[in-house]
C-alpha cells in the first residue's frame, strides 16, 4: 500500500518529514492569514479565528525547521512532538468550526475538512515513522 511505502521512505528520511511539515505549515499560515482573510465573505470563518489559526502553523514551522537544521539524534521523539501538535491543531480547528457553524459557508467547511484530512494523514505518517525510529534506537 502507498502509505506503507511512504512510512518506509520516512523511516529512511525522517528529517525530510520536518521539511515537508514546515513547508505545509507556512502554506497553511498564508492561506489562513492572508487568502481566507481577504475572501472571508466566501468562507464565513471570522477573521479573528483565521488569524488565531494562522498563528499556530507559524509556530509549527519554526519547530519543524529547527528540527530539520539542528536535530540529529532522537528524531522519533521530535517527530512525535510535531505529530501531536498537528493533531491538537486539527481538534482545535474542528472545535472552532463547530463553534462558528452558524456563519461558516459550505466553502469554509470544505477548506476546514480538507486541511484536517491532509494534516491528519501527515500526523499519522509522522507518528508511525517516529515509532519505527524509536524502535530502531532500542535495538
Amino acid at each position: 500500500m502507498i502509505i506503507e511505502q511512504i512510512i518506509e521512505w520516512g523511516k529512511d528520511n525522517p528529517k525530510r518529514l520536518f521539511q515537508i511539515d514546515g513547508v505545509g505549515a507556512i502554506f497553511s499560515a498564508m492561506l489562513l492569514g492572508i487568502v481566507l482573510v481577504k475572501l472571508q465573505g466566501l468562507f464565513g470563518i471570522p477573521k479573528s479565528t483565521l488569524y488565531f489559526l494562522a498563528s499556530l502553523p507559524c509556530l509549527f514551522a519554526i519547530y519543524d525547521f529547527y528540527c530539520y537544521f539542528q536535530i540529529d539524534k532522537n528524531l522519533g521523539i521530535f517527530l512525535k512532538g510535531i505529530a501531536f501538535s498537528n493533531l491538537i491543531y486539527c481538534s482545535l480547528s474542528i472545535g472552532l468550526a463547530i463553534y462558528h457553524k452558524e456563519v461558516i459557508t459550505n466553502l469554509g467547511w470544505i477548506y476546514i475538512v480538507s486541511e484536517i484530512v491532509l494534516i491528519g494523514i501527515l500526523a499519522i505518517i509522522e507518528l508511525r515513522v517516529a515509532k519505527k525510529q524509536i524502535e530502531s534506537k532500542l535495538k
